[in-house]
């Protein structure tokens, strides 16, 4: 899967969190769970992948243009949403 993202903001998310969306597009290479963002009219579908890289829960807004996926955002997971991964990876 071939992937995209913005570079000054994938720069602003490795000096604000701790990584960039080189290392964020890594959770596609396990399991993700995906739901729909649908809190507002983007212009197009996007989705909200939770996953885990070196440990580490991480949350990667994206969506796909053709066979190229773009990250839009990522971060580190909240307690709920940790919570609710960890019931998922058991699965």
């Amino acid at each position: 899967m071939e992937f995209e993202w913005d570079e000054a903001k994938s720069d602003w998310t490795r000096r604000e969190r701790g990584f960039g969306f080189e290392e964020a597009a890594l959770i596609f290479e396990g399991s993700v769970q995906t739901t729909l963002d649908d809190r507002r009219n983007y212009g197009e579908e996007r989705l909200i992948a939770v996953g885990e890289v070196a440990g580490e829960v991480l949350v990667v807004v994206y969506t796909d243009r053709g066979s190229v996926r773009r990250i839009i955002s990522a971060r580190y997971a909240n307690r709920k949403e940790r919570m609710t991964w960890q019931l998922f990876a058991k699965h």
